[in-house]
C-alpha cells in the first residue's frame, strides 16, 4: 500500500488539530475560567480550579495559555471584542446623527451594565492593586479604544459642519459619562443589584444624547 492509500484510510490524521489550535477546546477553557474567576476572584482561583471547572487537565490549559494572567486577559478580550463589534455596527448603520448616537449609547450602557461586564470590572479592580499593569492594559484596550472609536465617528461630523467641537477626545469622554450617569457606578458597587431595564437605559441615554447635541450641534444656518 502506498502512502497516499494509507492517508485515505485514516482521515483522522488530516483532520486532527495541532495541540493548542482547537477553537472549541479554547472556548471550553475560557468559559470555565470565566465561571471560576467570577465566583472566586482572580487571586483565589487557581489553574487547578479552572481545569476542573472546564473539564480539562492542567497541562491542557498550559498548551493554550502561557499563564493564568494570559488566560485572564484573553477572557477579558473575548468580552471586549464582542462589545466593540456591536458598537461599530451601530455607528455604521444608516440614520441621522442623533439616531446613531442613541443606538450607540444604548448598546454601550446596556452591555457595560450587564452582569458579565460588571463582574469583569470587579475582578479587574481587585487585581489592579497588586498588578497595576493589568488594570492599565484593561483600560487601554477598553476605554481608550472606545474613545478612539467615537472620535473617529465624530471627526467627519465636525468636518461636515454638523457639530462644533473644539476638543473631540474630551467630547467623546463626556459623551460616555453622560450616557452612563446613574447606571454604571451603582451597578459596579452593588447599589443597583440587577441590570437596568430598557426603559431606564432609554431615559438616561436620551437625556445624555440631548445634552451632548445641545452643547456641540453647529448653529442652525451655519
Amino acid at each position: 500500500m502506498n502512502p497516499s492509500d494509507s492517508a485515505k484510510t485514516c482521515p483522522s490524521h488530516s483532520l486532527r488539530l495541532a495541540a493548542g489550535h482547537d477553537p472549541a477546546k479554547r472556548a471550553q477553557i475560557l468559559e470555565g475560567a470565566g465561571r471560576v474567576i467570577s465566583r472566586m476572584g482572580y487571586d483565589a482561583a487557581s489553574v487547578n480550579d479552572i481545569a476542573r471547572e472546564a473539564g480539562v487537565s492542567k497541562g491542557t490549559i498550559y498548551v493554550y495559555f502561557s499563564s493564568k494572567e494570559d488566560l485572564f486577559e484573553e477572557l477579558m478580550d473575548e468580552v471586549r471584542e464582542s462589545l466593540f463589534r456591536e458598537l461599530e455596527a451601530e455607528l455604521e448603520r444608516p440614520g441621522t446623527l442623533k439616531d446613531r448616537l442613541l443606538r450607540y449609547a444604548t448598546v454601550l450602557a446596556t452591555r457595560l451594565c450587564s452582569d458579565r461586564v460588571i463582574r469583569a470590572h470587579r475582578v479587574i479592580i481587585g487585581v489592579t492593586e497588586r498588578m497595576p499593569e493589568i488594570g492599565a492594559r484593561f483600560y487601554d484596550r477598553g476605554a481608550t479604544r472606545g474613545t478612539r472609536l467615537l472620535v473617529g465617528f465624530l471627526e467627519p461630523e465636525v468636518a461636515a459642519g454638523r457639530l462644533t467641537i473644539p476638543d473631540i477626545p474630551l467630547a467623546a469622554s463626556q459623551f460616555f459619562e453622560l450616557c452612563m450617569v446613574g447606571l454604571f457606578r451603582p451597578r459596579l458597587l452593588g447599589h443597583m443589584p440587577a441590570p437596568p431595564t430598557e426603559a431606564e437605559v432609554a431615559r438616561i441615554v436620551s437625556a445624555g444624547v440631548d445634552m451632548f447635541l445641545c452643547r456641540y450641534s453647529a448653529p442652525v444656518g451655519r
